[in-house]
């Protein structure tokens, strides 16, 4: 005679419990797969720049450097990975994007060994170079898996936990190589490079999606099947069905498609440089590309020069610093979440511009909240704005992300990213620089030279949150032709 079964523990019950309501927050099983391993991709492209800021003062000082100098290690970095993403884009729309990536990961592992053996700034100034050609596939193939495996209603949410990975991959970077730099500041690099075998292992493993969204995955779904299109499981629930895109909405309202961006020729066939001229003939996307740019350039000073930031402005230890600056990043955990998933809310209520308009507040809400930050000399006071300031900065990305795949066609999403991406790299290349040129050269005699350097470049964080506003005009008809052309191309594949 069998014992019957025993009962769960509590506190196995407890979990489950938990596991499951994360689970059903991040769409199933499937989605959670997806999201996690794009979501540390990305916390590996923003690691090395936070290590490099969280190590300023014992590189500095192992290697006889000034701020000018340690800004140029990202700098350099992003200014190569600025020219390969153009190259990188390209084949993410012509190759299997997840054996890319792999790809990838693995060489960027190897990139970051050689940062920790570098024996002089030379050496590690070359190292920095091979990373930043290493990395540049990342954002463009990410962008274009997210697209292929998730819905459109959908793209918000996804992309705030997915960006959570860039914001978490900086703190790791600032915080445990800050503190392993207490030992020696090459194991800060050599630890970061540990976990990518079993990252690009992963990546290998997971199934390549078909283009233009024969693969969504729908919430709650089960496993990512093989054979795209294939029926999969789905867990029992009360999963809601995903929504037509925006510019299937905008059509169906009577938006027109503009007859420039709809070309009745296979967008495959056409060369490199006309894929280049399409997407900036795209008027919302130019316009995202210059505000995206123009937060990412505030951002870039932001993860170099932080932790410094806050031990000259408010006389803390190096470790205490650390300390403040983690709190600060949680606050942007928190603005990925929160801007993704209202976003998605406002538009399943109708709300068709929602993504362009919560991008444009955030913007101009956060630099508000650094500048009241910088002003106030109480910390417990200035610490307070500060996670504010952090979400409201984050919570703007996860929309522009989104936004930006509703208005471009799916099979140039990874070229449309790479020109993205160039132009962002080439404004984070230049902010360490900028930074630390104006903290020496034209607020050194101050007695705050960083927090007025800061107060400076908020322009630019201003400047993102206005121009945004310029493609309420046109966002919607972007979206309609993108819709268009998908739905033509669909229609000459069932051919």
């Amino acid at each position: 005679m069998t014992d019957p079964p025993s009962e769960p523990l509590p506190r196995t019950r407890f979990a489950r419990r938990i596991g499951d309501a994360l689970l059903r927050q991040l769409g199933g099983r499937a989605q959670a797969r997806v999201i996690v391993l794009m979501a540390l991709v990305l916390s590996l492209d923003s690691a090395d720049a936070g290590a490099i800021g969280g190590m300023a003062a014992p590189l500095q000082g192992s290697l006889g450097i000034d701020s000018t100098r340690l800004g140029l290690l990202f700098t350099v970095e992003s200014a190569v990975a600025a020219a390969g993403t153009l190259v990188f884009g390209w084949l993410v729309d012509r190759r299997a994007r997840t054996r890319l990536l792999a790809l990838t990961v693995v060489l960027w592992g190897v990139a970051m060994v050689a940062c920790g053996a570098a024996t002089s700034y030379a050496a590690l100034l070359v190292a920095q170079v091979a990373l930043g050609a290493v990395i540049a596939a990342a954002q463009p193939a990410v962008a274009s898996l997210v697209g292929d495996y998730s819905p459109p209603d959908l793209r918000g949410r996804v992309f705030g936990f997915i960006l959570s990975g860039e914001l978490i991959g900086t703190a790791i970077g600032v915080i445990a190589a800050g503190l392993l730099a207490e030992i020696s500041w090459r194991l800060g690099f050599w630890a970061l490079a540990l976990p990518t075998p079993f990252l690009a292992w992963a990546i290998h493993r997971l199934p390549e999606p078909a283009r233009g969204g024969a693969s969504w995955l729908q919430p709650g779904q089960e496993r990512i099947e093989a054979r795209p299109g294939a029926a999969a499981s789905r867990d029992e629930g009360p999963w809601p069905r995903p929504a037509q895109s925006v510019g299937a909405r905008a059509r169906a309202a009577g938006v027109e498609p503009r007859e420039r961006l709809v070309h009745d020729v296979d967008r495959r066939e056409r060369s490199f440089l006309w894929a280049l001229g399409y997407v900036l003939r795209i008027p919302t996307n130019l316009v995202l590309i210059i505000s995206s740019a123009l937060g990412y350039y505030f951002f870039g000073g932001l993860r170099i020069f932080s932790v410094e930031l806050l031990t000259d402005r408010y006389h803390l230890s190096h470790q205490a610093a650390l300390g403040v600056a983690a709190i600060v990043g949680s606050g942007a955990v928190l603005g990925v979440y929160v801007g993704g998933r209202g976003v998605d809310g406002l538009l399943a209520r109708g709300h068709e511009t929602a993504r362009i308009w919560v991008a444009s507040c955030a913007y101009l809400a956060s630099t508000a909240l650094f500048f009241l930050g910088l002003l106030s000399v109480a910390l417990a006071t200035a610490l307070i704005l500060y996670v504010l300031a952090a979400f409201a900065l984050a919570a703007a990305n996860p929309p522009l992300d989104a936004a930006r795949l509703d208005i471009v066609p799916s099979h140039l999403w990874g070229r449309a990213e790479g020109v993205r991406m160039t132009v962002r790299k080439a404004a984070e290349a230049a902010a360490p620089v900028a930074f630390g040129y104006v903290a020496e050269n034209v607020f050194g005699g101050g007695p705050s030279p960083l927090r007025a350097t800061f107060s400076v470049m908020l322009v630019s964080l201003c400047g993102s949150g206005l121009i945004t506003l310029i493609a309420l005009r046109t966002y919607l008809r972007d979206a309609a032709s993108a819709d268009a052309l998908t739905e033509r191309a669909r229609g000459r594949g069932r051919r």
